[in-house]
Order: C-alpha cells, then sequence, then structure tokens
C-alpha cells in the first residue's frame, strides 16, 4: 500500500526511546505504565507517519535527485500528493485526539513535537547545524513524553545522552548523504535540485568534527549517567560474597563497553562501509551493531531488575 510505505514504518524504530523513562525507572515490568507507554508509542508512530508524508509532499522535488529518495510512492509519482495531504491531516487529528486520553502533559509534548517536526520540515531543515539540533530536541521529546506518560522522573544525564546519540545520528546522515552523492556527480548537475539544501553548507571535516565530537558527549553523558542507576543485580547473585568495599558497586558501568562498541561500530559503518544514510537500516542490517544493541539491553534488564524480576 503507497500511504503504508510513505508512513515509512521502519522509522518508528525512533520512538522506542520513549520507553527509556520506565526502563531506567523501575517500571519496565509494571504492567499499567507498559501498557500506558505502549498507547502513547502507538500515538507517536501515528503522528510521526503523518509528519513523514507531510514532508515527503514538500521534499518530492528534492527527493526526485536522491538516488534512493527517488522511488518514494510521492517523488515517483504513483502517489497523490493532495491524498498524502489529506490522510496526513486525518492521521494528526486522530493521534492527538488519543493523545488528549492519555494526558493534558502528554498532549502539550505531543502537539510540541508536531509543531518542531512541522518546522523542520519547512524551514529548520534548511538551516545549517540548527538542522541536527532539530533532530535532538526531537529524540528529547520523545524520552520526555514517554516519561510524562506515566508522570515519572528522568535522569538529567539521560537527556544529555539522547542528544549525543542523535547528533551523532543526524551529523553521520549527513556525511553519509555526501558521500553517497559524491559518486553520482553527473546526475546531480543535470538536475541541479539538492537533495538537501544543507549539504553543500557541510565541509567534510566540519562533519568529522561534529561526528566526533557527538560520539564522546554520547560516552561521557552516559557513563556519567549509568553512575546514578541504582542495581538489584549485586545482592541477589553476588553481594554476599564480595569484600565491603564492593559491597554497593555501580553495576551499570558494565554496559559501557557495550556503549563503546556501539558508538564505534557506527562509525565503521558511516567511514568504510559508507554506510549510515539512514540508521534505522543500519540498527537492522549491521548484524554486530544489531547484537550489542540487544546484548546491551539485555544487561540493561539484568542489572536494574535482577534475574528473579525480569524473568517475572
Amino acid at each position: 500500500m503507497l500511504i503504508l510505505r510513505t508512513a515509512r514504518p521502519r522509522q518508528w524504530l525512533k520512538n522506542l526511546s520513549l520507553y527509556a523513562a520506565i526502563l531506567f525507572g523501575g517500571k519496565f515490568f509494571d504492567r499499567q505504565s507498559f501498557f500506558t507507554v505502549s498507547i502513547a508509542f502507538v500515538i507517536f508512530c501515528g503522528i510521526s507517519s503523518a509528519i513523514y508524508i507531510i514532508n515527503d509532499v514538500v521534499d518530492a522535488s528534492h527527493d526526485r535527485a536522491h538516488p534512493f529518495k527517488k522511488i518514494r510512492p510521492i517523488a515517483s509519482g504513483k502517489l497523490n500528493r493532495i491524498e498524502a495531504t489529506l490522510t496526513a491531516i486525518l492521521l494528526l487529528a486522530v493521534f492527538l485526539a488519543g493523545a488528549s486520553k492519555i494526558g493534558v502533559y502528554f498532549l502539550g509534548i505531543a502537539s510540541l513535537y508536531v509543531v518542531l517536526q512541522l518546522s523542520y520540515s519547512l524551514i529548520l531543515r534548511n538551516i545549517i547545524i540548527v538542522d541536527a539540533l532539530t533532530v535532538a530536541a526531537g529524540f528529547i521529546l520523545r524520552v520526555i513524553a514517554g516519561s510524562v506518560a506515566v508522570l515519572t522522573s528522568i535522569s538529567s544525564w539521560l537527556i544529555l545522552a539522547t542528544i549525543g546519540i542523535s547528533m551523532l545520528l543526524a551529523f553521520g546522515k549527513r556525511r553519509s548523504e555526501k558521500t553517497l552523492l559524491a559518486g553520482q556527480p553527473a546526475r546531480e548537475q543535470a538536475i541541479k535540485v539538492p537533495t538537501r539544501l544543507t549539504l553543500s553548507h557541510y565541509p567534510d571535516n566540519l562533519l568529522d568534527s561534529m561526528i566526533s565530537m557527538s560520539a564522546s558527549f554520547v560516552i561521557i553523558t552516559y557513563a556519567l549517567f549509568s553512575f546514578q542507576i541504582s542495581s538489584k543485580l549485586a545482592p541477589k547473585f553476588i553481594g554476599n560474597i564480595l569484600p565491603p568495599t564492593l559491597a554497593q558497586p555501580k553495576w551499570m558501568m558494565l554496559s559501557i563497553p557495550f556503549v563503546i562498541y556501539g558508538v564505534a561500530r557506527y562509525l565503521y559503518v558511516i567511514y568504510e562501509k559508507k554506510g549510515g544514510e539512514s540508521p534505522e537500516r543500519v540498527l537492522l542490517s549491521d548484524k554486530p551493531l544489531l547484537i550489542t544493541v540487544i546484548g546491551w539491553f539485555l544487561l540493561i534488564l539484568l542489572i536494574i531488575y535482577g534475574a528473579s524480576e525480569a524473568a517475572s
């Protein structure tokens, strides 16, 4: 179905960040909290799909110059732009109405997310640096939305780590797009329509610096965040046999190597495998990175909840 392809369900992976608050807040296995955040996840999937449809309508002429985006239903002319726009408006109306059922705070965050994404599609995506910061803001709003949906607190260090990873993905995406389009100069000259207006203003050395900065920022902020999380693992397994000096260790630090490797692997994909143009495609197709993410998630469950609680 053309409208479903335009809604880009693979992009829904980004909305998994809504679960961060209950995962690190000790409520991941609380049925009511998990159910509420799952409803919030569905709502954000609907809203983000509407935004992607609007984005494709606005950006159709640019997408036709892109080696991958040119086959999208709207860019290729297979899907009528008016039909797509009406579908997007309907989706926004339905899912924002659903957001109001969760709570006024969640509705406010969801509405702010819509305004931010529409501003990005129409204006902010054409402003260098601001385009990447807007992507980061979108991830932050997702994390906060998951928090306000169940009225639980969230660490400021986790928010900073979210900023870092989203900026890494944003700048990595732009670096990969430049690499990809560099191999098709003739087509670009013939069409004379840039696929992303800011790409021409991003020199390679600037993107490389921003990627390096973001990667370092992710690792540092996540490490600081890991110091704050309490653990049920030590008393359940080896707490009784450890000396007193190790009675209250920071077990979340065990997850730091996963983050370091994951960041390093993503950089390898960008620079050596010439990937990264589609972060969600990288996650699903690069087996070492996917295994790392799954391993990190399972370790987090074990550390925060303990084996007996995670299994219940």
